[in-house]
């Protein structure tokens, strides 16, 4: 056994003091910067998307043949074949070296060898040579094969063979292919059931992922030793299968050598009587420090820290106690295999830039004991680096098998620093990357972006690429300098003091106008902008002239005092010159193909672009500016989306180079800079986000319940998202008309059966059309004599449809950064979160508990009071009246008289330690609802005190603060607290989840349900017929909230099962039988949204392969529509009914929306036609199973035909606080009127919405979703006097809902004329509520006005004549009072 060594390592054929010469040649760099960049063309001419991918339409074009070598056997001696499959190229330089050494001086054998990445199997011509090679080879060897639908390839290819193979070794791999080891008696086809330690080991896998590597590792340490000394030959094959383990783990040509030479020695009939010596494993550190010009690797960080101060190639400048230290953690095998260049270029730049380097490597999968060993100093505690980056782009514990987050967080905590993971291209060469518009291969982006992410990783940045032909890593040189500059950058922060720092806060303003500047979902942005500055003044950063309130902040950015009306004109923080521009913008004349010559007309005078805000002291607010074609028809009809202005590009040069910040905030969700052209993930340097962000670190608050577009900002603008919480929810509750039926409706309960029933039934009558509840609930006529049992349907279904109203849940007001709610703010939101069943943590819903202690199940009762049956209705009403009351009695007795929760677990453990007197109990007593199951009801208040004071908690401000001063920033889900209130509490750097981890089993049930009552639903609504296809969307933030639970409702309505591998990760679909399924498979039309794109393509990628096989099954028309629709396509079209049956469409890499919403928003469109086109011209691109390779291809033809026959247009809601007139991207993808104008029978599709934002899931249509949002919300006053608190934004969020409702008229004509009505009573005829509205923000007040000519005008809203007099002459008014003139 060879002795435990640190061997000497230097760079093949380099000696040490040479290294700086040959960076500066650039051996290993090549920058990779076309000159003339024709990348961002939307001309005409781009309307044709090219095609990117070459050949087989697959990600990489790389064969076999470049890992090919076969011998010239002039002394005919036995040969033996060896075959390969591994993850990433690594080894291949390493066999190659190894095969040919052996076949220049081998007297025994030659060697034949072929290899293949795994990736390459997914083409279909690669597969079979595979299966050919395996045909005639002698020995298999595979290595991290981890992808399970390539897993299941290489197993059934490898099983036919096995018996007659002479040895198959497999390496840490899925358990299906570990199952293929072979080595004469020894086996492992009893994987995970056998007794003995080896299985074991393999058994613990499910506990511990990386644990599971490491535990490898110490058993390849003393396993050999132990066996040598067992007799049996079962014992000598363990024993050699062991040490190949070593050999292949140490990487190196001479170890592969010796490996190849022990397992043909012993294992190939040939050459059984033949003694081939070899050398026992050379053995490098499984974890260590290494560095290029170090004379060995070390284990002591001392040690190494002492080397490097003796360096005599190192200017003073590194050697001095202030240089930056940068922490690399890197992958083992590419140190032992020789395949290092990529790592060596980075560790050359950072020490070119004046930074210390720590680079340490594992051998396991396990980074997180390394991290602790070498980066900490085991006496202080205190970290030796600043920043670190990881080289290996893997999840910190676990790598590509099955992570440990818990336990990568827990190490990264304690070191505390910015943790960057950058990425080397795995599964492409440089070249396929360079030219995908995709960016990063979507298996790649699933394993080395998502899953870091989790740890709390940021900036995926590609800093290595492969080349095709030796498979090694080369670095990119702009890639690796852009990488390593913002390393040193968040560095820079850990080490600054707090006065010096500058911090530069934008805004957005969106759509442009005065009135919106500081746009942001839920929050109150320049109130929140003041609290975070003093905060951060206290604190020591210099914010100097800060005005002393918000509003005085507000009217400094929007210019002086007078400019709130007087001037169209923001205020102005730096003139930038042309030239200047030009200068300090590299990409600036890419940007002239979109826009012309500087300084163009957007944010600029004619000579100079301006950048607009205000500078206190270190402190720059800055107003983003906005796309810039917002305002242009023609341009929002352009299938790709245009490059940023010149004045985007100043703004942002402007804060990297003349401001000098030192980090920026984003403020709020969320700006456009993240959503300019460019690959998808993995940008190169010609991506627009990538140019803009430039060197600055990034930090951007964004709302907690959008982890998608989060994400997106994580991806393409490389920002540390922080989550700060939604307003706090409250019931609608009821107002006006509604609450005079509620009390009509009680009174009719107590006297229903005297003789004043009848009377009472005609009042709610008319009073509920009043209300406009004729158009929800079926009505009869007035003084109709009805029979008693007709009578109580009547009231139940009108009650059941004010309680729906008065019990839906709305944020009430805007967030206020670093202010969480009081307890009493929180019951609506803890009533919510009991509402729901948690199985998994053996939780039952407060109404469920209550429904049985009446001897009831909870789902009877939804189901009897949907259907309005009086006393369920009213039950239902109870047991929601008693699951508020005990709640709140319980708040109660947890806060203080300020009405603030204090030390809850305290408090609770009192509570919770007397039967008799828990609030809940006592509240209960005195309801009929007093028999309660006491053991659940126990363990449900426990979790709901745990989020109670997850939810008062707050780190907002904190966070940003740790993430201003170069600390790491906690990670932490996104989406809905209700659902999952581990997002609390809020101030968490936001992550989504695992894209291959959806749609979960649990998601799939409540799928199911929500079909059924859809078909249910349309059916009724349809003379009993089945919809044949269905038209639906697809977002990215709802299949986070709700763990893939629109996914799964495609899955089912086609009817097919995900099915999930042994990691949890659906990678594969089965199709359920006609029979099960009991129903025809009804076709779809999915809309991916470009978020969803971005984060789920694996899940695209599903959905397709789904539709394509059950187009291709063999089953009569009638019952499955998608190969009815899929066979006349393809005759029509005269393809193959596999391509005619593409249902999964989204728009062009690197665009999001379909532009209605802008155009919408800015009024920017002439008829319903022009919006229509532009929804087909952006949304038409399909993602195809068979060419994943090549990004989103149009298909246009195909996408109209599949939506001239959709039957219904269908839509989810998920959560609470968004819902369809609060945002505009649900018009947006809304095809209604689209669908009635491409059937050829010329039909209006039925609009359906699901709602599942309660417990009790909901399918309704579409125009009554609109109705029951405008009650809910915009004609609410419990509603809007919530948002008028909050001043200035205030009115902008009214004026926002109104124009949402217009882009709900204009895409789909389902809003009452009523809706209208009413809203004017509310907003125009009031005078109060008017002169309040014009004098807080009368920009936006301008626009509310305008919305309403803009519905009469086009037709959505009929009115008085006197009503639009009014109307006009008020904008006319607003108009004056803007530009100051007073009449």
């Amino acid at each position: 056994m060879a002795s435990f060594v640190s061997t000497p390592f230097t760079l093949p054929n380099s000696k040490p003091d040479q290294l700086s010469s040959l960076a500066q040649r650039q051996l290993f760099l090549h920058s990779f910067l076309p000159k003339k960049t024709n990348y961002h063309n939307t001309s005409k001419a781009s309307f044709r998307l090219k095609c990117n991918a070459i050949g087989n339409g697959l990600f990489t074009q790389t064969t076999q043949e470049v890992r090919r070598i076969v011998p010239e056997n002039k002394q005919n001696l036995p040969t033996v074949k060896i075959v390969y499959v591994v993850l990433e190229a690594q080894y291949q330089s390493s066999v190659s070296a190894a095969v040919r050494a052996l076949n220049s001086n081998q007297n025994d054998a030659s060697f034949e060898v072929v290899g293949y990445l795994v990736e390459e199997l997914r083409d279909v011509s690669t597969y079979q040579t595979f299966c050919k090679d395996l045909e005639d080879a002698n020995i298999f060897i595979g290595s991290l094969i981890f992808v399970e639908e390539l897993a299941l390839k290489v197993k059934s290819a490898v099983e036919k063979e096995r018996e007659r193979l002479d040895a198959v070794l497999v390496f840490p791999s899925m358990p299906e292919v570990m199952r293929l080891n072979k080595l004469g008696s020894f086996s492992m086809s009893q994987l995970g059931q056998s007794k003995s330690p080896f299985f074991q080991l393999f058994k613990k896998k499910k506990t511990s992922s990386a644990g599971f590597a490491d535990s490898m590792l110490k058993l390849v340490r003393t396993l050999p030793k132990v066996l040598k000394y067992l007799p049996s030959d079962k014992a000598q094959d363990a024993r050699l299968y062991i040490l190949s383990l070593q050999f292949w783990l140490g990487g190196s040509p001479d170890n592969l050598q010796n490996f190849l030479k022990m397992i043909s020695g012993s294992y190939v009939p040939a050459l059984k009587g033949t003694k081939m010596e070899y050398s026992e494993p050379v053995l490098f550190l499984d974890n260590g420090i290494w560095h290029p010009l170090a004379p060995c690797m070390y284990d002591d960080v001392k040690e190494y820290l002492n080397w490097y101060g003796t360096r005599r190639d190192a200017n003073e400048k590194l050697k001095s106690p202030n240089a930056p230290v940068v922490g690399l953690i890197l992958q083992r095998s590419h140190i032992v295999t020789g395949d290092e260049g990529h790592y060596v270029a980075v560790i050359m730049e950072l020490e070119a830039k004046g930074a210390k380097v720590i680079p340490i490597f594992a051998g396991g999968l396990d980074f997180s004991g390394p991290v602790e060993k070498f980066l900490i100093d085991p006496i202080t505690k205190k970290p030796f680096v600043n920043s670190v980056i990881s080289l290996t782009g893997f999840a910190l514990v676990g790598g590509p098998a099955r992570q440990d987050h818990p336990r990568a967080v827990e190490a990264l905590m304690k070191l505390d620093v910015p943790y960057i993971v950058a990425l080397p291209l795995v599964f492409q060469t440089t070249e396929e990357w360079l030219n995908s518009t995709l960016g990063l291969h979507p298996i790649q982006v699933a394993l080395q972006v998502a899953l870091p992410e989790l740890d709390g990783g940021m900036e995926p940045i590609v800093f290595s690429g492969r080349d095709p032909k030796t498979g090694k890593s080369h670095a990119l040189h702009k890639r690796v300098e852009q990488l390593c500059t913002r390393a040193i950058k968040w560095a820079e922060l850990k080490r600054k003091t707090k006065e010096e720092k500058k911090l530069a806060i934008t805004v957005f303003s969106f759509p442009p106008d005065k009135g919106n500047v500081g746009t942001a979902a839920y929050l109150n942005v320049f109130s929140s902008i003041f609290s975070v500055l003093k905060e951060l003044e206290r604190d020591g950063y210099n914010v100097d002239g800060l005005p002393e309130t918000s509003e005085a902040l507000i009217e400094d950015i929007l210019h002086d005092k007078e400019a709130q009306f007087s001037s169209p004109n923001l205020n102005i923080a730096y003139k930038m010159s042309v030239r200047e521009y030009q200068n300090i913008t590299p990409y600036s004349t890419a940007l002239e193909e979109n826009w012309g010559k500087p300084p163009g007309n957007l944010n600029a005078d004619g000579e100079n672009l301006l950048v607009y805000g205000k500078q206190y002291g270190n402190v720059f607010i800055g107003v983003q500016p906005t796309f810039g074609y917002e305002g242009d028809p023609m341009r929002l009809l352009f299938s790709k989306s245009a490059s940023p202005h010149h004045g985007f590009a100043a703004y942002y040069s402007y804060v990297e180079k003349i401001f000098k910040a030192d980090a920026v905030l984003h403020f709020g969700t969320h700006g456009s800079l993240e959503f300019m052209p460019g690959k998808q993930v993995g940008m190169s340097d010609v991506c627009y986000p990538d140019s803009l962000i430039g060197n600055i670190p990034n930090v951007y608050y964004y709302a907690a319940n959008n982890p998608s577009e989060a994400t997106i900002a994580k991806r393409r603008s490389y920002a540390n998202t922080i989550s700060y919480l939604t307003p706090p929810a409250e019931n609608a509750g009821l107002y006006k008309g509604l609450k005079q039926l509620s009390e009509l409706i009680s009174s009719y309960q107590s006297l229903k059966d005297t003789g004043r029933g009848q009377q009472i039934v005609s009042s709610i009558i008319s009073t509920a059309k009043q209300c406009n509840l004729d158009k929800d609930v079926d009505l009869p006529e007035e003084g109709v004599e009805l029979p008693t049992k007709e009578r109580d349907l009547v009231v139940g279904k009108v009650y059941a449809k004010i309680m729906e109203i008065e019990s839906r849940l709305l944020p009430c007001g805007l967030h206020v950064i670093g202010e969480p709610p009081s307890a009493m703010e929180a019951v609506a939101t803890l009533v919510n979160i009991a509402a729901l069943d948690r199985a998994e943590e053996d939780i039952s819903s407060l109404p469920s508990i209550l429904a049985q202690s009446v001897g009831r199940n909870i789902e009877e009762i939804y189901r009897a009071s949907d259907k309005g049956i009086l006393k369920d209705v009213e039950l239902l009403r109870q047991i929601t009246e008693a699951s508020r009351g005990a709640i709140t009695s319980f708040v109660e007795r947890t806060t203080n008289n300020k009405g603030q929760v204090v030390d809850v677990s305290n408090k609770l453990t009192s509570i919770l330690g007397f039967g008799i007197n828990e609030p809940w109990i006592q509240y209960l007593s005195n309801t009929k609802f007093y028999r309660g199951d006491r053991e659940k009801l126990r363990t449900l208040f426990d979790f709901l005190g745990e989020c109670l004071r997850l939810i008062v908690a707050d780190n907002e401000v904190g966070s940003l603060k740790q993430a201003l001063e170069g600390k790491y920033v906690e990670p932490g889900p996104g989406g809905d607290p209700i659902r999952n209130p581990k997002v609390l509490p809020t101030g968490k750097n936001i992550h989504a989840l695992d894209p291959q981890s959806i749609p979960t089993t649990a998601a799939m049930q409540s799928a199911k349900i929500v079909v059924e009552r859809l078909l249910e639903r349309q059916k009724a609504d349809n003379g009993g017929k089945f919809p044949e296809t269905v038209a639906l969307v697809l977002w990215g933030t709802d299949n986070i909230k709700t763990y893939g639970e629109s996914l799964a409702q495609v899955l089912w309505m086609i009817g097919v099962n995900p099915i999930s591998d042994t990691f949890g990760r659906v990678n594969r679909v089965e199709p359920v039988s006609v029979e099960e399924l009991g129903r025809p498979r009804i076709d779809v039309v999915v809309n991916c949204s470009g978020v969803f794109r971005d984060l789920f393509i694996n899940q695209m990628n599903l959905l397709d392969r789904a539709v394509k096989m059950v187009a291709e099954l063999d089953e009569p028309a009638e019952q499955n529509f998608v190969r009815k629709h899929a066979i006349e396509q393809a005759e029509a079209l005269g393809v193959e009914v596999r391509e005619a049956a593409t249902r999964i469409f989204s728009n062009a890499s690197g665009s999001y929306s379909s532009n209605i919403n802008l155009a919408v928003e800015n009024s920017s469109w002439n008829d319903e036609k022009q919006l229509q086109d532009m929804y087909l011209s952006r949304k038409s691109f399909a993602f195809d199973c068979d060419a994943p390779g090549a990004g989103m291809t149009e298909k246009r033809k195909v996408f109209e035909m599949a939506l001239s026959t959709a039957d219904a247009t269908f839509q989810n809601l998920d959560s609470s606080e968004i819902s369809l007139t609060d945002v505009s991207h649900y018009f947006d993808s809304d095809p209604t009127n689209l669908v009635q104008n491409l059937r050829k029978d010329g039909k209006k599709p039925s609009a359906y919405v699901a709602d599942t934002t309660t417990a009790n899931a909901q399918v309704r249509t579409l125009s009554e979703t609109v109705r029951l949002d405008a009650r809910t919300k915009l004609l609410n006053p419990k509603w809007y006097e919530g948002m008028l608190s909050s001043g200035y934004e205030g009115v902008r969020e009214i004026e926002k809902r109104l124009t949402n409702t217009v882009g709900w008229s204009a895409t789909s004509g389902q809003v009452d004329n009523w809706v209208y009505e009413e809203a004017n009573t509310t907003f125009i005829q009031d005078e109060e509520m008017l002169k309040k509205l014009m004098n807080t923000n009368p920009n936006s007040f301008r626009k509310l006005v305008q919305t309403f000519l803009e519905a009469n005008g086009r037709g959505y809203w009929e009115t008085e004549e006197e009503n639009i007099e009014k109307l006009r002459q008020l904008y006319s008014e607003v108009e004056d009072k803007i530009e100051g003139i007073d009449r």
